[in-house]
């Protein structure tokens, strides 16, 4: 099982990556046959070539990812993260605040990713 210093460690990566726009770095943190649904209900990506397009394409809208509270683990292989993304869309600038819940494997990859967020956590800001 992984640690909880492995889990903070590889889900701080992920939005440091995230911010770098490194998306070859944040698929790296996934276990080939990991999922992501985000958000959650959506349908998710399963495998790691449909997790890659997933990332290509997010990491490519600029979104800047930003932790609003500590990295939490749990007593097994899961943890959570609350941050809010700014991105701007079709619609214009936004936040996002999101919930990331990942699970990990015993080489401290991701399995799963599930993000909560719905149309309630997006706010769309005036332009400048």
């Amino acid at each position: 099982m992984s640690t909880e210093q492995q889990m903070r460690a590889a889900m701080q990566e992920y939005i440091d990556a995230f911010n770098r726009r490194d998306a070859e770095a944040v698929i790296a943190l996934y276990a080939d046959d990991a999922s992501v649904e985000d958000p959650v209900g959506t349908e998710p990506k399963v495998g790691i070539e449909a997790i890659a397009e997933f990332y290509r394409y997010s990491v490519g809208l600029g979104a800047e990812l930003s932790l609003v509270a500590p990295i939490r683990t749990s007593h097994a292989n899961s943890a959570a993260m609350a941050f809010d993304v700014q991105v701007t869309l079709e619609q214009g600038p936004c936040l996002i605040r999101v919930i990331d819940v990942m699970t990990f494997n015993e080489a401290g990859k991701f399995t799963s990713m599930r993000a909560y967020w719905g149309p309630g956590d997006m706010a769309f800001q005036p332009a400048d």
